[in-house]
């Protein structure tokens, strides 16, 4: 086994995989890779195999049509085709939302959707409205004449998310009422028979508020949670794949990564752990963008992962013993020993190292590592962490 050199920290790399196609066993597709890594002295005890959830969802042939997500809106909200549903705190994004909007306008084809915008931006940062506008429309229905204003354009995209959601829910020959309001409540006005909860993180105190006048009322969660085809994540971190198809959140995603970690551990003699990842937790500085669309950076993980990442402050330690006179040698003493002693969360050893969920650290780095564009790595290797 080859080992590390001692002046080599934590290390993440891609594993190539090939196509991966509905159907397919990904436990033996990945165990297969590892194996590779194993004889060439690239795989250890505590390392930590990171899966994206696209090929998961991929190999599980976990797709469903837009079809499929007007029938069970439709059942679940016990909507007639010309009732009028509440959209409340979608996503500005046509990879995340366009086809789950298209979904909901089918359900009601002789009814209307009525859509209501968080301002300025959605719950990821997505620009809605520029700041200026918003305050200027204030809460209230969008006027028409308004679709095209560059207003409504997203800076990075260029698209205008109101107008789009507005031709979406023409197209399927609903009716489609758009407006700004940050008040969960403002959607009663409208009167819905049944409204769905559309953001993602703050989806339950959402859900709670609005009940308070709407009792019809669901989120993304539980719509195409049920059935071959299907998630218990519901419509949360689903993806569009192709003009009417959207791609699911992977299933029973628990199983998998256990019983991956068992195989490695059984023929190979190797303790890792093991995690499927979405989208990485960070806020992209130049955009305000908050990448996390997914419910959670890790859509399940083996138990090890499961605390905490903590540890010293040691650019604070270095400081203090250096100014203690201390020598370069008996600081790297001092620091070493200090990784082995444990503080108090409240210690100066350990002030500004923020502690933070270890699935969640590491499906970010892995996210990072393979991105979602063609690197063609959706396997990732953690070491030393």
């Amino acid at each position: 086994m080859v080992k590390l050199p001692d002046y080599v920290g934590a290390l993440a790399f891609g594993i190539k995989m090939g196509v991966i196609l509905p159907g397919m066993s990904l436990v033996e597709k990945v165990y297969s890779k590892l194996k590779e890594c194993h004889r060439d002295g690239l795989l250890s005890d505590g390392d930590i195999v990171c899966i994206t959830e696209s090929v998961v969802a991929r190999a599980q042939n976990n797709f469903i049509s837009v079809e499929d997500v007007a029938l069970d809106v439709s059942r679940k909200l016990n909507l007639p085709p010309d009732s009028r549903v509440g959209v409340v705190f979608p996503t500005a994004s046509r990879n995340r939302f366009s086809l789950i909007l298209m979904g909901i306008a089918r359900a009601v084809p002789r009814g209307k959707v009525i859509v209501q915008f968080s301002v300025p931006t959605d719950e990821m940062g997505n620009q809605v409205v520029t700041p200026e506008l918003a305050g200027q429309l204030g809460n209230r229905v969008i006027p028409d004449r308004l679709l095209g204003d560059r207003g409504f354009t997203h800076p990075v995209t260029g698209i205008n998310y109101i107008k789009l959601y507005q031709e979406l829910i023409s197209d399927a020959g609903a009716g489609a009422v758009l407006f700004l309001d940050n008040n969960p409540l403002a959607i009663a006005s409208h009167y819905p028979r049944g409204v769905i909860v559309s953001n993602v993180h703050r989806r339950e105190a959402t859900r709670e508020k609005i009940k308070e006048l709407v009792d019809n009322c669901i989120t993304l969660e539980e719509l195409c949670n049920r059935g071959e085809a299907s998630s218990e994540w519901g419509l949360l971190g689903s993806n569009k794949s192709t003009e009417y198809q959207l791609k699911l959140a992977p299933k029973n995603g628990q199983q998998l990564v256990e019983r991956l970690q068992q195989k490695v551990a059984d023929d190979l003699g190797v303790r890792l752990e093991v995690l499927i990842y979405g989208d990485g937790a960070y806020c992209d500085p130049t955009t305000g963008i908050y990448e996390l669309n997914d419910p959670r950076p890790a859509f399940a993980a083996t138990g090890g992962l499961n605390r905490i990442r903590e540890g010293i402050k040691y650019k604070y330690l270095a400081d203090l013993y250096y100014s203690q006179g201390k020598s370069p040698a008996e600081i790297e003493e001092l620091l070493r020993k200090s990784k082995q002693e444990a503080f108090s969360s409240s210690s100066a050893e350990r002030e500004g190292t923020t502690p933070r969920r270890l699935e969640d650290v590491m499906a970010s780095l892995a996210d990072l590592v393979s991105g979602s564009a063609d690197a063609g790595t959706p396997v990732v290797l953690i070491k030393g962490m």
